[in-house]
Order: structure tokens, then C-alpha cells, then sequence
């Protein structure tokens, strides 16, 4: 599996238009062959910062991913609301997706 964490500083004026701004591109992510996840998340200490995390099956698949239609698009579209070039954690990680955590299970 490829793992991907990008944190990405937004511009103040887009913190509340970003995840509208994204949608499309999420969406589409989200139903190429090969995507295991997708999801964004808020910092919960600035409210400028988003991490996407995300992974596919292979290194094939993330490159079909970034060769795709809707990658470039975003691309294109996302730099005008970025503070800062994102930063990224790429890895390959064994498995297929998530894991149960062992160490914390729900109250019975």
C-alpha cells in the first residue's frame, strides 16, 4: 500500500470554501480503482490547516491517480488558496488499509 499525508496551510479567506473546494476532486479520488482512502481533516489548532490522508493498492495506482484528469485540475485550481507549498509524508506501508488498534477498544 502507498500512504500519503499532506498537510496543506489555506489562505484565511478560503479556510470555509476549502472542503467545498475540494469536493469534486475528493469525490473522484475516492472512486478511482485502486483508492483504499481519502479523507480530510482540520487542525484542531489552526483553523488554516487541513491534512488529507490518503493511500492506494500500489505505486501504479498512485500514478494513475496523479496522471489523472481531476489531479491536474486540482492542481491548477489549488494553488490560489494555499498560504504555502503543502507538505507530504510519502511511504509504502504493508496491508490493505486500516487496522484495528489493539491497545483501545470501546467500554462494554
Amino acid at each position: 500500500m502507498i500512504y500519503i499525508t499532506v498537510k496543506f496551510a489555506v489562505r484565511p479567506e478560503y479556510r470555509d470554501r476549502w472542503l467545498p473546494l475540494v469536493e469534486d476532486f475528493t469525490r473522484a479520488t475516492r472512486s478511482e480503482p485502486g483508492n483504499l482512502f481519502f479523507e480530510w481533516s482540520r487542525s484542531v489548532d489552526d483553523p488554516d490547516a487541513f491534512v488529507l490522508l490518503e493511500a492506494f493498492e500500489s505505486a501504479a495506482a498512485g500514478e494513475a491517480h496523479v496522471n489523472s484528469d481531476h489531479f491536474k485540475a486540482a492542481m491548477a485550481a489549488l494553488p490560489q488558496a494555499i498560504s504555502r507549498t503543502p507538505q507530504i509524508i510519502y511511504v509504502e506501508a504493508p496491508g490493505q488499509g486500516w487496522s484495528p488498534m489493539a491497545e483501545l477498544s470501546p467500554a462494554d
